[in-house]
C-alpha cells in the first residue's frame, strides 16, 4: 500500500495551473485532471466558448477554474492571458502547453511556405512565448514550478503522410524542452514533455474523416505500430501530466515521456511472432 506521504506528493492543492489549449481534446482532459488533483486551473484557448464550458464543468465539480481567451499565434494575446491568469487565480505554478495546429497535407517538395510558417507559429513559437511568460513569473516568485508540453511521438521519428511541419515542430518542441530544462534548473523550474501516439480526440477524428484517405487502412496501419493494440483515450494522458506537474517528479526535468502504447519502442520492422 502506498504510504500517505507518497500519495501527497501527487497532490496539487494550492498550485495554480494554466492549460493552454485546454478547451478540447487532451487539453480538456488535462485541465479537468489537474483540478481533480487540487489545482486551480486557468483554461486557456482561442475558443472562448468551449473554454468557458470546461471551466464551468470544473467549478460544478467543486474545483476552482477560470476561462481565459488565448491565441498562441499572438504575442500580445499570450501576454494578456497570463495577466488574466495572475489576476483571477494568482501567479502560475504549472504551465501545460497543449495548443497545436495540424496544418494541411501536401508533398514536401511543394509544401506551401505559409502553411509551414503557420504551423511553426502555433506549435513551436507559441510554446516558446508561453514558456517565456511562465518562466518569468516563476523566476520572480522564487518558488520554482513545472512546465509540461504535449509533444508527439512524431517528434522522434519520421512520420510521412504529407504533414511535414507538424513532426518538425514537435521535434523542435522536444529540443526547446531540453534547453529550457538546463537553463532554468537553477530556479527549480522543471521542463518536460509528453509524447503521445494517436489519441481519440477531435483532431484525430478530423484526420480519419478526411475523404482523401482510406481511413480503415490508415487506422489499421497506425494500430500496427502500437504494441498495446489500441489508440489512446484523453484520460490516458492525465496521469503522466499530473506526475510531471507534481512533487512526485521533483527530480525529473528535460525528459520526453512517451505515452504511446510502446510505439517508440517498436522497430519499424518489428513485431512479435510466436
Amino acid at each position: 500500500m502506498t504510504p500517505i506521504g507518497e500519495r501527497q506528493r501527487f497532490d496539487l492543492t494550492g498550485r495554480r495551473a494554466f492549460v493552454v489549449g485546454g478547451a478540447s481534446g487532451l487539453g480538456k482532459a488535462i485541465a479537468i485532471g489537474l483540478a481533480q488533483h487540487g489545482a486551480s486551473v486557468g483554461v486557456g484557448d482561442i475558443n472562448a466558448t468551449n473554454a468557458t464550458e470546461v471551466a464551468r464543468g470544473i467549478q460544478g465539480s467543486g474545483g476552482r477554474a477560470v476561462a481565459i481567451e488565448c491565441d498562441v499565434r499572438s504575442e500580445s494575446s499570450i501576454g494578456s492571458a497570463f495577466e488574466s491568469m495572475t489576476e483571477h487565480l494568482g501567479p502560475v505554478d504549472i504551465l501545460v502547453y497543449t495548443a497545436f495546429e495540424l496544418q494541411m497535407r501536401a508533398k514536401p517538395e511543394s509544401y506551401p511556405l505559409d502553411a509551414w510558417e503557420r504551423g511553426l507559429k502555433a506549435n513551436l513559437t507559441g510554446a516558446l512565448l508561453c514558456m517565456q511568460a511562465a518562466g518569468r513569473i516563476m523566476i520572480a516568485q522564487g518558488r520554482g514550478g513545472s512546465i509540461v508540453s504535449i509533444s508527439s511521438n512524431t517528434g522522434s521519428s519520421g512520420f510521412g503522410r504529407g504533414l511535414v511541419v507538424y513532426p518538425v515542430s514537435k521535434a523542435g518542441l522536444n529540443q526547446l524542452t531540453r534547453e529550457l530544462a538546463v537553463e532554468w534548473a537553477q530556479y527549480n523550474i522543471r521542463v518536460n514533455a509528453v509524447q503521445p501516439c494517436q489519441f481519440r480526440t477531435p483532431a484525430f477524428k478530423k484526420q480519419i474523416d478526411d475523404p482523401s484517405v482510406d481511413s480503415k487502412a490508415m487506422m489499421a496501419r497506425m494500430l500496427s505500430g502500437i504494441p498495446l493494440g489500441r489508440f489512446g483515450e484523453p484520460e490516458d494522458i492525465v496521469g503522466p501530466v499530473v506526475f510531471l506537474a507534481s512533487d512526485a517528479a521533483s527530480m525529473v526535468t528535460g525528459t520526453m515521456l512517451p505515452v504511446d502504447g510502446g510505439n517508440l519502442a517498436l522497430n519499424a520492422s518489428g513485431f512479435p511472432v510466436w
